[in-house]
């Protein structure tokens, strides 16, 4: 049982932030105890609010001291339960949002160093200020902070060309459990002088210790990038789409998308200044992005009617066409919201498997659940999909809810078994962490907890989260 916060140790941990550090306020600390789908709240005796690193390292010398449990949090955007503290009340919420600083951007390095609490948006601007791209992108950017983003590895629409978060970074710093500074600031793009320690902390849902900034690698801005929009037939074709435009575009492929027939009917009926681009329906859309000229995407278009692999498309013809059709894509998760129920997966799978996953799950979950409506979406160019459903027409939310455990069984049995992850760029949080232990292998398991035990041995660094 976790054990309380001492109001000796809540008193110290006052005193090191100051008055503007912290808050017991319960209006402020409410929507920081709630994630985005209301599916975990917590509770905290105090909300810390560091102003700088050194602050950050006080506060866990006061917590290792006690034993206390520190739960970091960024932008609150996360969607696995990681970012909030458990319902004991035990935890103490860590908000770097003060911490929000572009410290420098240097066009000549092409790297850029933030602070934790710095939003992907404005670290985003900064970069296109000197004319440079940090391509991390995703639908919660405007809120998400790179700390949280470092943390869960996000990934993204350009992880096709650019790769996860964890492949953005140069170097790290950090505050260890014990409460020391990890200055792994380093803009270099090599340095073989032994274990490459930022990657123990990226990805690790803050479960080892606090990223508090880090250095980003920035690249030259696309000069041209075209939006296109097709209707597929099926997901063979949208496979033979993607092949199509490496042959047309090379390394050019910016993003690449599968939308389902069901999830464009959600956004085009639940969110404003929406519609569906094309004349007809068709079971399967691609949305993507390609860094050539307007004839090489129109070439790519005519050959790929040419070969039947799609039946309709459409070329956005200016930004803001290009944003009304991303618009379609990014307001999928927000639409379902609107009919009900929701019990979603993030997974992967190899790219080539892709249309055997979809045939077998969509089929495993019509057979648990009768009547189920499939919403699967998402970053099919490198393997992840969004593979969500939403309640049957009729059924009691509660009900379909109670599912939840049982449809994740079915469908993570599948994922496993066509050789994929069951998390893709979510994390584990609370909400996989006993379906993450039992898919990982015992020798995985074990050396995980080593990690862990050297690195957190009081068990205080996000406690409850992740695999051990």
């Amino acid at each position: 049982m976790p054990r309380p916060v001492t109001p000796d140790t809540l008193e110290r941990l006052k005193l090191v932030v100051g008055p503007a550090g912290f808050s017991v306020d319960p209006d402020e600390m409410a929507p920081l105890l709630v994630e985005w789908r209301n599916r975990f709240v917590g509770k905290t005796p105090l909300l810390l609010k560091p102003a700088n690193v050194r602050e950050v390292a006080d506060i866990v010398r006061v917590c290792a001291a006690a034993e206390v449990g520190i739960v970091p949090q960024g932008g609150n955007t996360g969607l696995v339960g990681g970012q909030i503290p458990r319902p004991e009340g035990c935890d103490l919420l860590l908000s770097l949002g003060r911490m929000n600083r572009v410290r420098r951007v240097d066009p000549v390095d092409n790297t850029m160093l933030v602070e934790a609490g710095c939003t992907l948006a404005a670290a985003q601007e900064a970069a296109a200020a000197v004319d440079r791209l940090l391509p991390l992108s995703l639908a919660a950017e405007g809120s998400s902070q790179v700390g949280g983003n470092l943390s869960t590895n996000a990934g993204g629409i350009h992880v096709l060309r650019y790769g996860n978060a964890r492949d953005a970074v140069l170097g790290i710093e950090v505050v260890t459990a014990d409460g020391e500074i990890w200055d792994g600031l380093r803009a270099l793009r090599k340095d073989n002088t032994g274990v490459d320690l930022k990657h123990l902390f990226i990805g690790a849902e803050g479960t080892l210790g606090i990223i508090t900034a880090a250095v980003l690698k920035l690249f030259p801005r696309p000069r041209e990038v075209q939006t296109l929009f097709a209707a597929v037939p099926d997901a063979e074709r949208v496979l033979a789409l993607l092949s199509l435009a490496r042959d047309h575009a090379g390394d050019g492929i910016y993003a690449f998308e599968m939308i389902s027939r069901f999830a464009l009917e959600l956004v085009t009926r639940h969110t404003p200044q929406t519609s569906d681009p094309l004349a007809a329906p068709s079971p399967w859309y691609v949305l993507a992005d390609v860094t050539v000229p307007r004839a090489a995407a129109e070439a790519l278009l005519a050959a790929a009617f040419e070969r039947e692999i799609i039946t309709d498309a459409v070329l956005a013809g200016s930004p803001v066409q290009a944003r009304a059709l991303w618009k379609l894509r990014e307001s999928a998760s927000e639409a379902q919201k609107h009919e009900g129920g929701s019990i979603k997966h993030d997974i992967s799978v190899p790219v080539s498997r892709i249309p055997a996953f979809l045939a077998e799950a969509l089929a495993a979950a019509e057979r648990l659940i009768p009547g189920i409506r499939p919403v699967p979406f998402g970053h099919v160019g490198d393997g992840n999909l969004h593979f969500n459903f939403t309640q049957p027409l009729g059924m009691d939310k509660d009900a379909y809810l109670a599912k939840w455990e049982a449809l994740n069984r079915v469908v993570h049995d599948i994922v496993v078994a066509h050789g994929g992850s069951i998390s893709a760029e979510h994390g584990i949080g609370v909400l996989k962490r006993e379906e993450a232990r039992r898919y990982k292998s015992q020798v995985e398991l074990e050396l995980m907890a080593r990690i862990k035990r050297a690195l957190d041995p009081k068990g205080i660094m996000n406690p409850g989260k992740g695999v051990v």
